[in-house]
């Protein structure tokens, strides 16, 4: 079994999380009066860093939400009041794809990036990823994060990076040949398109000796039946991560699967509070997420509302690591769910039924509000070969088992839905 750190990721619990209140509180103690946006929070709330010594008081410091980040940054732009050092400190600047509101402005000092790297460290070596790989990141580099802090991580582990940005994705694919990528960073919907464009082209796959694939920046790689299609076209094994410009790499998926996605808790502390309560939930049931980074003190996130849901399970893995993890991955997001006829919908669940359907290529979902009613619309793709009223019924009859919906389902030309590289956008909101 593959470690990045294997003296840390085994400590036993209580080790672990001595561990975790002494980075917290030197954390604490350096933000404390140099960040402007805690500085003020702690004093608002009457708390001084000084009264946390152990993990249960954590809870005393009062939870943050990216609302005010966003309103932080817009009343000190351009860069905002959430930065604990002069501007001259900083090496690193970056920004929340602004998929779901204004894009989020975040800064890095050179040590902060460094520990960026050592996080995507864990999630390489979790996957199995040594100094002898040759690790493809297909994209272009932008101000999204995406894969930036892949290549940080290559590098930690000592692995060849292969840059891909700058081609098309046919040219992509004999770039990976050529040089023998064994390993790939990317989307789940890039990986699927790839594999798309290589039957197209009469590209053989097999010609590439890849035999992983490390997915972030979007669900795919957690819902069963997306990975089961991934690893069945690429022939390898694909291992899923999670994390965000303002948080951090915080899990990544190790070589036992399927068994959730390990915490980096050597360098977060995570708690699942129930998102209306915001009561911590019961072990084994699901609740939001709320994580405290401990290595990016230039921008610090504490007791941070991701609006992901998790389910927490602190046993110890069969990869002997101690870190606990999150059961199925990232189940979702708080906000994505949507109700269609009183059945709670989310976008990950209408996706892994849909990609049970081997003939459906891509897919779109619309779900129309009118007068207080759901109705769920998707429109299909199929593959060449297919034959569509087979195909129909398939996903009609899948979707109505699992969501005992009635989905209205729509047939549509090939190739007439968007292709994504990065964050892809399926599911739409309507109201009418």
């Amino acid at each position: 079994m593959r470690y990045f750190e294997e003296s840390v990721e085994t400590l036993p619990r209580k080790a672990l999380e001595t561990l975790q209140i002494e980075k917290l509180c030197s954390m604490l103690e350096q933000i404390y009066g140099r960040n402007r946006f805690y500085t003020d929070k702690f004093n608002a709330a009457g708390i001084h860093p000084d009264s946390i010594q152990t993990l249960d008081d954590l809870k005393r410091l009062p939870l943050t939400s990216k609302s005010e980040l966003v309103q932080a940054q817009s009343d000190a732009l351009p860069f905002g009041s959430n930065t604990t050092f002069e501007e001259s400190a900083y090496s690193r600047f970056h920004q929340t794809s602004g998929t779901t509101g204004t894009p989020l402005r975040v800064l890095d000092t050179p040590e902060s990036w460094d520990w960026w790297g050592r996080c995507w460290g864990h999630v390489l070596a979790g996957a199995g990823l040594t100094e002898n790989d040759r690790m493809f990141v297909p994209f272009s580099f932008g101000p999204f994060i995406g894969f930036w802090a892949a290549v940080e991580g290559a590098q930690k582990i000592n692995a060849l990076m292969i840059p891909g940005g700058g081609r098309d994705s046919l040219q992509r694919l004999h770039l990976m040949k050529e040089l023998g990528a064994t390993a790939m960073c990317c989307t789940p919907t890039y990986a699927l398109r790839l594999a798309e464009v290589a039957q197209e082209s009469s590209f053989d796959l097999s010609e590439i000796p890849l035999r992983t694939l490390i997915h972030a920046g979007e669900p795919g790689a957690n819902v069963p039946a997306t990975k089961v299609r991934i690893e069945s076209v690429w022939n390898a094994k694909c291992y899923d991560h999670a994390g965000a410009s303002e948080i951090g790499a915080h899990s990544f998926e190790c070589e036992v699967q399927p068994n959730g996605t390990h915490v980096t808790e050597s360098e977060f502390i995570v708690e699942v509070l129930n998102p209306e309560t915001l009561e911590p939930v019961p072990a084994g049931e699901q609740g939001e997420l709320i994580i405290t980074n401990l290595g990016r003190i230039g921008y610090p996130v504490i007791r941070y509302r991701s609006g992901d849901l998790v389910v927490l399970n602190q046993q110890k893995c069969t990869c002997g690591r101690s870190f606990a993890r999150f059961e199925g991955g990232v189940i979702g997001r708080a906000d994505d769910m949507v109700v269609v006829r009183g059945v709670n919908i989310f976008p990950s669940a209408v996706e892994n039924l849909v990609r049970q359907c081997e003939s459906v290529e891509e897919f779109r979902i619309t779900v129309t509000t009118d007068r207080e009613m759901g109705n769920l619309a998707i429109e299909l793709e199929l593959s060449k070969n297919a034959n569509p009223e087979s195909a129909r019924k398939t996903v009609d009859q899948t979707i109505q088992n699992g969501l005992s919906l009635r989905p209205e389902i729509t047939l549509v030309p090939s190739g007439s839905l968007p292709r994504f590289e990065m964050k892809a956008k399926r599911f739409h909101l309507k109201n009418n």
